[in-house]
C-alpha cells in the first residue's frame, strides 16, 4: 500500500485556496471506493424516518429522497448521536458522541454574570472537523445553511472557504440553495466538499405563502393553523408538568402539516440534484442525504425534539450515493457518528493517529460493500437546554434503553416487538435494564464510572427563553 504523507504546500484550485497541512492526514492510493470524489453531504433538518415513504411510510411524501435511495444505499436503522440540531450535527463533523465533543448546548456558561457561546475549538482545541479534514487533503469547501443550530459560531465554519449562515434563524433550502449552485460553479473541476441544510421540516420554519393544507382534512376546524408561534407554544408545554392535550384531530393535522413539509422539501430536494447533475462531471460525486434528528408529532404527547430519545427523535433518514458502488439496503443498525469515518475512507484520505483516536463510529464502509451485515450497539444523548440529561443504548439485537440522569428514571423498550415504544419493561425485565445501565455508563462514563445525577437548568435554544 502507498501513502503520500501530507506537505506543508498552497494550490490554488478553482478559486479557493487548498492548503495541504502538515500532519493531519495522508493520501492513499489505489485502494478507496472513490479516491479523490467531491463529497456532498445534505441535511434535510428534523425529517422523522417513519415519515419517509422509502422507509414504509404509506403517503408519498419523498418521491426525490426515494429515488435518491434506489439508487444508492438506504440506511433502514440510522439512529442520531442526539435528538437536536447542534450537538447532533456536531457528531457528524466529529465523528464522536456530543458528551465527547462537549457542544451540548448552545451556551457553555449561562447566567445572569457570564453567555458564554458553545465552540468546538475552545470546548475540544484538539479535536479536527471533517471539513479541516479535507481541507487539509486538497479539497474547496463550502457551507449553506439556514443558521441557528448549525451557525458558524459553534464551531462549524472551521475548515470552509465559504460559510454562509448570515440569514434569519431556520431558513430554508430555497435560501441555501441558490447560493450553494453558485459556489459549486465555481469549484466544479477541482474537488470539494459542499455541506447544504435547510429547516424547511422544522417545526419553526413556514413555507412562503403559508400552507396549502394538501394532507388535511377539509373538514378541520380545530384551533391549530400550524404557525411557529402554536408550535411552540406546544413544545414548550410539553415541557412542563400539564403536556399539551390534542385531539385526534388535531393531531392528524399536525402531521398532515408536518408531511406538506416534508413533500415541500423534497421538491427543493429534487430541484438541487437535477442541477448538480447537469453542472457536474457524471461519477465523481459522492451524495449523502441524511437528517440530524426527527421531530415527536405527539407520538409521546410532546410536540418538537431535544427533549427525549424515542425513536421519532432519533430515528433518521440516510442515503449514499457513491460511484461505482452497487445500489442496496443496508438493515443493519448504524451511528450517524459514523459519517466521518466512512466519508474519508471512501475518498481514500486516512487519519492520522489522533484523528483515528477522536472519531468513536465504525466506517461504514464494509456494510456498503456487503463485506459485513451484523449490526452494533449505537448509543445516543441529550442535555437539551438543561432542562433534562439522559442517555441511551439501542442494543444489535433489538433493546433500547434510556436513562434520565437528573432523576434516575430507566425506561427499556423491545424494539422488535413493540417499535412505538408504548410499553415501557424496565420494571418486567429489570436484569436486562440493569445490563444495559451498565453498558450505558461505560460508553459515557468509562468502565469505573458511573452516570447521574445531573443537575437541571436554563441554557436557551431560542432568543425568548432564559433570560438571566
Amino acid at each position: 500500500m502507498i501513502r503520500i504523507l501530507s506537505v506543508s504546500v498552497f494550490l490554488a484550485v478553482a478559486g479557493c485556496q487548498t492548503v495541504f497541512a502538515g500532519a493531519a492526514v495522508s493520501v492513499e492510493l489505489g485502494g478507496p471506493l472513490c479516491r479523490g470524489c467531491n463529497i456532498i453531504l445534505i441535511s434535510l433538518d428534523a425529517l422523522q424516518a417513519a415519515h419517509v415513504h422509502s422507509l414504509g411510510y404509506p403517503r408519498s411524501t419523498t418521491p426525490a429522497l426515494d429515488a435518491l435511495a434506489r439508487q444508492g444505499s438506504l440506511f433502514t436503522q440510522a439512529i442520531s448521536a442526539a435528538s437536536w440540531t447542534l450537538p447532533a450535527t456536531m457528531a457528524w463533523f466529529t465523528g464522536a458522541y456530543p458528551s465527547r465533543h462537549k457542544v451540548v448546548n448552545k451556551f457553555s456558561a449561562f447566567d445572569s454574570e457570564r453567555q458564554v457561546v458553545a465552540n468546538l475549538q475552545k470546548l475540544s482545541p484538539g479535536m479536527k472537523t471533517i471539513t479541516e479534514t479535507l481541507k487539509a487533503g486538497g479539497y474547496c469547501t463550502g457551507g449553506f445553511t439556514g443558521d441557528a443550530g448549525v451557525n458558524g459560531v459553534f464551531g462549524f465554519k472551521a475548515g470552509f472557504d465559504v460559510y454562509f449562515d448570515s440569514v434569519p434563524a431556520f431558513s430554508g433550502f430555497e435560501l441555501s440553495i441558490p447560493r450553494a449552485v453558485e459556489w459549486l460553479k465555481t469549484v466544479k473541476d477541482g474537488k470539494f466538499f459542499l455541506f447544504l441544510h435547510g429547516y424547511n421540516n422544522h417545526g419553526q420554519y413556514m413555507p412562503t405563502g403559508g400552507f396549502d393544507r394538501r394532507y388535511a382534512a377539509p373538514a378541520y376546524a380545530g384551533p391549530y393553523n400550524g404557525s411557529p408561534s402554536q408550535q411552540g407554544e406546544l413544545r414548550e408545554k410539553g415541557l412542563t408538568s400539564s403536556p399539551p392535550e390534542l385531539s385526534a384531530g388535531d393531531v392528524d393535522f399536525w402531521r398532515a402539516i408536518y408531511d406538506e413539509k416534508i413533500a415541500r422539501t423534497d421538491a427543493l430536494l429534487e430541484g438541487f440534484i437535477n442541477k448538480t447533475r447537469k453542472l457536474l462531471p457524471a461519477g465523481k460525486t459522492i451524495f449523502v442525504i441524511a437528517s440530524d434528528h426527527g421531530t415527536e408529532v405527539y407520538e409521546h404527547g410532546r410536540m418538537d425534539h431535544g427533549a427525549t430519545l424515542y425513536e421519532e427523535v432519533v430515528r433518521v433518514p440516510l442515503v449514499l450515493v457513491v460511484p461505482g458502488l452497487k445500489a442496496g439496503v443496508v438493515a443493519s443498525q448504524v451511528s450517524t457518528v459514523s459519517l466521518m469515518p466512512t466519508l474519508l475512507e471512501l475518498v481514500g484520505i486516512e487519519p492520522g493517529e489522533a484523528l483515528k483516536e477522536q472519531m468513536e463510529g465504525p466506517s461504514l464502509l464494509p456494510l456498503l460493500t456487503g463485506k459485513a451485515d451484523a449490526a452494533g450497539d449505537v448509543f445516543m444523548e441529550t442535555d437539551y437546554r438543561l432542562y433534562t440529561h439522559k442517555r441511551g443504548v439501542r442494543t444489535a439485537d433489538g433493546w433500547k434503553f434510556i436513562l434520565t440522569l437528573e432523576t434516575g428514571e430507566a425506561e427499556l423498550f423491545n424494539l422488535r416487538e413493540d417499535p412505538a415504544e408504548k410499553t415501557d419493561l424496565a420494571g418486567v425485565k429489570p436484569e436486562i435494564a440493569a445490563a444495559l445501565r451498565k453498558k450505558v455508563a461505560v460508553h459515557f462514563a468509562g468502565p469505573e464510572g458511573s452516570l447521574g445525577p445531573e443537575g437541571t437548568g436554563c441554557n436557551p435554544v431560542y432568543a425568548d427563553q432564559c433570560r438571566p
